[in-house]
Formats: C-alpha cells, sequence, structure tokens
C-alpha cells in the first residue's frame, strides 16, 4: 500500500456552506464545469469545481488508506457552516481501481467548491487550506454554455469481437472443471477525440436519459450506473444487487414478455443469487441487521431489463460508508465467486486493466455517510483516448454469443451519449 500523503502531512481544511436559491429552470448536470466533477441521480446530487487536495493510494489496502486519510482530515477540519441544513458541507468524490493489481491510483479528491441539490434545498460549499472568506450565494456563473463536440465513433478496442466469445468459451470450460461458480469477463471499446475534448455535453445527456441511474464524472472516468454498491445515511445501509440481463421489447407486450422470461430463467436466477449471497455475507461483520429482498424485482431501464434485489440494515457505529465499500468490493455481479478464483481468471483471460472500470465511485461526507455505485455504464478519457468497457457473468449455461450480444446492450448508453 502506497498513498500519495501521510496522516502528519494532510493540511487542515477550512470549510464554509451556504443556502442558495437555485433559478426554477435550472438544471445540476448542466452546471458541469471544466475542470469539475459530478455526481447526480434524478436531478440531485453535486457538481464541482477546481481541486483543493488529493487523497492517492494503490495495491490491495488501497480502500482502507483512504478512508484513515479522511478520518484524519475530517477530524482536524474547521467547519464552518451558517445553516447545519442547508448542506453536506466537507465532502470528496473518489474513484477507486478494480483491480488490486492495477496501476490506476484510486482517488479521494476534495473540491474547491460544491454545489448541491437534495430534497428540494440547495446549497454552496467552499474548501480550502486557508480562511474562507464570505461565500456569495450567486450560481448565476455555474450556468454553462457549451458547444456540443463531434460525435465519436467507437471502434473495437483490445478484444475485439471474436476474441471475447473464445474467452467466454475458454472460460466456461474453466468453469465447467470446477474452478469457479461465476466469473464476469469484459470486452473493450474505444475512440481517439484529442485533449482538448468537452464530455460535459455527453454527461448532460447521460443524466437526462437515465434519470434512475448514477451519472458520474470523477477521476477521468464518467457514465450513468445503474448499481448501486452501498449508500450510508445516519446508520443505516442500503445496496442494490443487479445480476441478469434482458434487452427491452419493442413493443408492450413483448416487453412484459422478455421480463416474466428473465424473472423465470435458472441461467438468472443462479447468477442473482450469488451476488445477493456475497453481498450480504460481505456486510455482515460490519452490521447489527441486515435484510434482503426474497426474490428479486425486474428493473426497467430504457435498454434493458434487469434482475435486481434491495439489501438494506444498520451499520456499527464505527464504520463508514468506506468501510462498506471496501468489504463490499468487488461484488459477484462484477467480478465473479468464489472471488480469488474469478480475480485470477479474469487477469488470465482478459488482455487490459480494467483501471476503475467496475471498481467503486462515489462521495463520502465527514460524518461517513456517502453513496458509492459501481463504475458501469461508461468510460474513461485520459490522455485524449476513450475507453468505453462492458461486461458479462459467465456461469454454466451460458453462450458466448448471447453474451457478446449482452455487451453490446451495455454499451448502449455510452455510445448514445457520444453521438
Amino acid at each position: 500500500m502506497t498513498a500519495k500523503h501521510q496522516a502528519h502531512e494532510l493540511p487542515v481544511l477550512h470549510v464554509k456552506t451556504v443556502a442558495v436559491t437555485l433559478p426554477v429552470d435550472f438544471v445540476l448536470a448542466e452546471a458541469l464545469d471544466s475542470n469539475g466533477m459530478a455526481f447526480i441521480r434524478d436531478g440531485e446530487g453535486f457538481v464541482t469545481r477546481g481541486e483543493t487536495l488529493r487523497l492517492q493510494a494503490v495495491g490491495p489496502g488501497r480502500i482502507a488508506s483512504l478512508a484513515s486519510q479522511w478520518r484524519h482530515i475530517c477530524r482536524v477540519a474547521q467547519v464552518d457552516n451558517a445553516n447545519p441544513e442547508s448542506g453536506r458541507g466537507l465532502i470528496a468524490l473518489g474513484s477507486i481501481a478494480f483491480d488490486d493489481q492495477s496501476d490506476w491510483s484510486s482517488v479521494l479528491v476534495i473540491p474547491q467548491q460544491v454545489l448541491g441539490f437534495k430534497a428540494g434545498r440547495a446549497w454552496l460549499t467552499t474548501i480550502s487550506t486557508s480562511e474562507v472568506a464570505a461565500v456569495s450565494g450567486d450560481v448565476a456563473d455555474w450556468i454553462q454554455d457549451w458547444i456540443k463536440p463531434a460525435a465519436v465513433h467507437l471502434v473495437e478496442g483490445q478484444l475485439d469481437e471474436v476474441g471475447f466469445e473464445n474467452r467466454v468459451a475458454d472460460a466456461l470450460v474453466r468453469l465447467e472443471s470446477g474452478e469457479a461458480e461465476k466469473v464476469v469477463l469484459a470486452r473493450d471499446i474505444t475512440a481517439e477525440v484529442g485533449d482538448d475534448f468537452d464530455l460535459r455535453p455527453a454527461i448532460a445527456k447521460l443524466s437526462k436519459r437515465y434519470p434512475t441511474c448514477w451519472t458520474y464524472w470523477v477521476n477521468q472516468r464518467f457514465g450513468a450506473s445503474p448499481e448501486l454498491l452501498v449508500r450510508v445515511d445516519h446508520g443505516r445501509f442500503s445496496a442494490r444487487v443487479l445480476a441478469g440481463t434482458a434487452a427491452r421489447g419493442t413493443d408492450p407486450d413483448v416487453d412484459r414478455a422478455i421480463a416474466a422470461a428473465l424473472t423465470s430463467s435458472p441461467k438468472n436466477a443462479v447468477e442473482h443469487r450469488i451476488a445477493v449471497d456475497s453481498l450480504v455475507n460481505a456486510l455482515e461483520p460490519y452490521c447489527s441487521e441486515i435484510v434482503a429482498d426474497p426474490q428479486p424485482f425486474s428493473l426497467a431501464l430504457p435498454n434493458v431489463w434487469h434482475l435486481a434485489s434491495d439489501v438494506q440494515g444498520i451499520i456499527s457505529e464505527d464504520s463508514s460508508v468506506l468501510d462498506l465499500a471496501e468489504a463490499l468490493h468487488p461484488t459477484a455481479a462484477v467480478a465473479g465467486t468464489p472471488r480469488d478464483a474469478a480475480f485470477e481468471m479474469i487477469r488470465q483471460l482478459e488482455p487490459f486493466d480494467r483501471g476503475s472500470y467496475a471498481g467503486p465511485v462515489g462521495w463520502i461526507g465527514a460524518d461517513g455517510d456517502g453513496e458509492w455505485v459501481i463504475a458501469l455504464r461508461g468510460a474513461a478519457l485520459v490522455n485524449g483516448t476513450i475507453v468505453a468497457h462492458a461486461g458479462c457473468g459467465i456461469v454454466k449455461g451460458s453462450s458466448p454469443e448471447a453474451e457478446l450480444a449482452e455487451t453490446e446492450l451495455k454499451f448502449k448508453p455510452i455510445r448514445q451519449a457520444l453521438a
């Protein structure tokens, strides 16, 4: 484990929050600054400006390292909230690498300013390493005027369609031999867009088209995730498991039939139960109570149906949302089970480092509350190159052709956003 900052080197942060009034037609996703971040669902959440501090860590202890650094930052911070009910105050947005062995740094980024909106209240928080002067409640300069970039054409990446089907076939042989119960394999598509490419129109489009998903833009990764990893709010946690996917139908009757077939599919039922059991077992040491849906339900998104289950409970007093994220990641829904065996298969069968794809992305507050989703249905923008990934859960009975078709369904949101 390495970290960019040790606790004794971390600065004292000064935080001031004021309540603000947003225009009636204000759209949070459209206020995203060119050097900002975003985390939005159903029009609520945060957009940010600038960067006051970046905490980094790599390796197996990366989430624990970030959680420790964050606790120190919050313990010594000087927080001045004119109205404690006006907002979250000190927060950080973060993105975690999928694999312990990844070269991708996991980060918590503490912004200079946060514009937030939730439950009818809006606020503006300023975070600095020096005393914060009076903060204006005027948000007029947050309204952006973007120039939409040219459409982006994504092409096959390091693992093309034939190669992906071959890797799925290889995985099925290994599953039949008892090497694992399930493994999640991904493929990639890519495009060169240049260093000055403006992602903000794509992020706004994702937020508008997929309002019930979590639209994120943190540390070079963006997307609209349907999968909540974990949320903590005043001592209670909630999580949502998605495992099992089918395309939406072209008319209402066909669509209903597809949803019914998904819920009755033995293959999808097995894949889903593995994912739910994995999550519950991981959280038991941190919780005094856990309740999971007895049966999954069909979750409709604009492009796909998912089998979904909600899990809720009460956490111990000294646990934060990052502690739970560490316990949960990687879930069986994005890696497989058993975890170690699935990871080895992924490392051997995928020809790329996933980076932060399928890793946790979200935010944490000074009280340990927060919301983290799995970085799906998106891509990374690094050095002028966009790389998108999509994966599928492979179990006995999976079909390479069907899994390839599922990846195309999962690429649809990012293709639409960049069109």
